[in-house]
């Protein structure tokens, strides 16, 4: 059975690594090849959140619509056509519409993020809202045979639509994302973030706790991929490093506390709530206990303090924080009940069973 994924980004992105690429060899296996296309190449993808370079962006971008049309060729011979988000990240669903309504492929629509909810980015503002024509993914949701969903939430849009939906969480194959295999011995806990330029204000939304616990607690913050050349909070001493692929799992094997704080109040509220938790189970899955905003799919990742505290407000932060800071055995407690977890729940095996189900059922509607 042949499989096309036509996929807006290139590998450095974590919906396209983790949503496609770590399942290729456990679809061939099952006897599906899944052949992966991306929208964006990885130098025009790095240049893409960078406004200095808008127009050597808005002619790659232009470029790489014209050469999308190359991979209806292909489509033509697939068993099934998996769009991962969008097969173009602005304008309307050509490409979708003439995979599935002309050359009558069936599709199955992925969808890790509530994509649905139109939110103003923080690059392109107002403009950017208007190109990534927002309204497009209800089209796709309503010509899909199936939709795979990162979580509930997304579901229940997706089957409100009168699509058939089934979850399917973003996981990491734990044979890679594993505990360190030495704990590091240091007097100074480290505090962990690590996300996108877009996903940086809601880091930012805690650093008021973090200030206050710096007057009260010894520890470091690690932040990967803010985007920023300088993070500074008062008392608090920054690690800030670019994000690089090869590091990411010693980035999170290097930390010793987990950070997810989500403000709702930033973008759209619906938009926070459809996040599909990725980060929770990265942390999960490789030993480390963390804090996290109550939101969404979140509640329902891991078990609330066992694996992980809560916190909504600055003080409930400041305080989730300083108990586990103050207390390394707890640490270590957590994390191995949070590791236990995630083999138990998020194993990439089953996910790929859960996919490859999928695959086959969309395909025989053809």
């Amino acid at each position: 059975m042949r499989v096309l994924a036509l996929a807006s980004y290139p590998i450095q992105a974590a919906s396209t690594r983790y949503r496609l690429h770590q399942f290729v060899r456990p679809l061939s296996e099952r006897g599906i090849t899944l052949t992966i296309r991306p929208f964006l190449d990885s130098r025009l993808f790095q240049s893409l959140y960078d406004r200095r370079a808008l127009p050597h962006t808005a002619f790659g971008l232009l470029m790489a619509g014209l050469l999308r049309t190359r991979d209806l060729l292909d489509a033509r011979r697939a068993d099934v056509i998996l769009i991962q988000r969008e097969a173009v990240i602005f304008g309307p669903p050509l490409i979708e519409w003439l995979s599935s309504r002309l050359i009558k492929r069936p599709m199955v629509l992925d969808l890790d993020d509530a994509t649905y909810i139109p939110y103003t980015g923080p690059t392109y503002g107002r403009f950017g809202k208007v190109l990534k024509w927002f309204s497009k993914t209800d089209d796709l949701i309503r010509w899909a045979s199936i939709v795979t969903c990162g979580n509930r939430f997304i579901a229940d849009y997706v089957a409100s639509k009168g699509t058939r939906a089934r979850v399917i969480p973003t996981v990491v194959d734990s044979d890679i994302f594993c505990p360190a295999p030495q704990k590091r011995e240091s007097e100074a806990a480290i505090l962990g973030w690590i996300g996108t330029h877009s996903t940086f204000p809601y880091l930012e939304s805690i650093f008021p706790a973090l200030g206050e616990l710096a007057r009260k607690c010894r520890f470091r913050l690690k932040v990967v991929g803010a985007g920023k050349n300088d993070i500074r909070i008062p008392g608090v001493e920054v690690e800030n490093l670019t994000w690089e692929l090869e590091r990411e799992v010693n980035d999170f094997q290097s930390i010793d506390i987990g950070l997810y704080p989500i403000d709702t109040s930033l973008y759209a509220a619906d938009w926070a709530a459809g996040k599909s938790g990725f980060k929770a189970i990265q942390y999960l899955t490789v030993g480390i206990p963390y804090v996290a905003t109550p939101v969404g799919a979140i509640n329902e990742i891991g078990e609330l303090g066992r694996t992980h505290f809560c916190a909504t407000t600055q003080r409930e932060w400041c305080e989730a924080l300083a108990q586990l800071i103050g207390d390394r055995d707890l640490r270590m407690k957590m994390g191995t009940a949070g590791r236990r977890f995630a083999t138990e729940h998020y194993g990439l095996a089953a996910q790929a069973d859960k996919l490859a189900v999928v695959l086959r059922e969309a395909a025989e509607v053809s």
